[in-house]
């Protein structure tokens, strides 16, 4: 199993923890109240720095019961911490719903999935072998 170092910036600062023994994702507490009005966004901080191993990464992820009762995700799902960052992760949260969105201390506000991030080489070619899709594009592969 890979071991991964959270770091306590805030005292109110909760390590994240899997909900279930099959859960993907691990939750993210909030360490401020705050307030998300319909159509408006905020960056909610949790008060904690992470140490993730090169070749992964964080990916931020919305809790599904706040988008399907609420309307609240997160803006740049998934966002990505990278294996080199340091600073404190911080959750930037959209409320598409029609009613105000309240946070309080402690609340949890998105998952943490910890995934493989390989970095690869990069070159040009003159031509990319063909494919069954070919340059098919969005919505291409049929309507279901």
């Amino acid at each position: 199993m890979t071991e991964i170092i959270f770091q306590r910036l805030h005292p109110d600062a909760r390590l994240p923890s899997y909900a279930t023994p099959g859960a993907a994702g691990m939750d993210l507490a909030a360490i401020t109240a705050s307030s998300i009005s319909p159509g408006d966004y905020a960056i909610i901080p949790t008060g904690l720095a992470v140490e993730i191993p090169p070749g992964w990464e964080g990916q931020v992820r919305p809790r599904s019961g706040y988008a399907a009762r609420n309307g609240v995700t997160v803006l740049n799902t998934p966002g990505t911490i990278d294996a080199d960052y340091r600073g404190e992760i911080q959750v930037l949260l959209i409320n598409f719903g029609r009613e105000t969105f309240h946070i309080e201390v402690g609340m949890r506000i998105a998952q943490l999935v910890i995934a493989p991030a390989p970095q690869v080489t990069m070159r040009f070619g003159d031509q990319l072998p063909q494919s069954d899709r070919g340059s098919g594009g969005f919505g291409s592969t049929g309507s279901n």
